[in-house]
């Protein structure tokens, strides 16, 4: 049983076969697939598996707290895991990667800017997008 299996079953989530199958699919995705890309990996596996099953099964997971959305600017929803530990996104917006990563000075800085306006930070999304350098830039 993979971590998003277990995520559920703690969670009391009645765990079909399909469900599984989207659930392993998201434990071992390296990227951040959006639904389309959940049902054709999760189709390969289980032909009987439709792109409804799919949707529903992401909405069950997100409102569950065992996934979360991100939408990158290009009005899909992506899904991932919800992380052990905080990390932000680059999206290169030439190619639509998705680039994860975690720097102490932002979040101190992020930090430092909330209390400096009255506020104490709970919680934040930070997503930058970039092109390439070019070479010599």
């Amino acid at each position: 049983m993979d971590r998003l299996e277990k995520l559920c079953a703690e969670k009391g989530l009645r765990m079909t076969e399909q469900r599984r199958t989207i659930a392993r699919i998201l434990s071992t995705a390296e990227d951040h697939p959006d639904a389309e890309e959940l049902h054709r990996r999760a189709n390969a596996v289980d032909k009987s598996i439709s792109l409804a099953t799919v949707y529903r099964t992401v909405k069950l997971f997100e409102e569950a707290g065992i996934i979360e959305s991100h939408d990158f600017g290009d009005g899909r929803s992506r899904y991932e895991e919800v992380p052990d530990e905080h990390h932000d996104h680059l999206i290169d917006v030439k190619s639509g990667a998705v680039i994860e990563f975690h720097n102490e000075e932002i979040e101190r800085l992020q930090d430092e800017i909330a209390r400096k306006l009255g506020y104490r930070l709970i919680d934040h999304r930070l997503e930058l997008y970039a092109v390439p350098l070019k070479p010599g830039e």
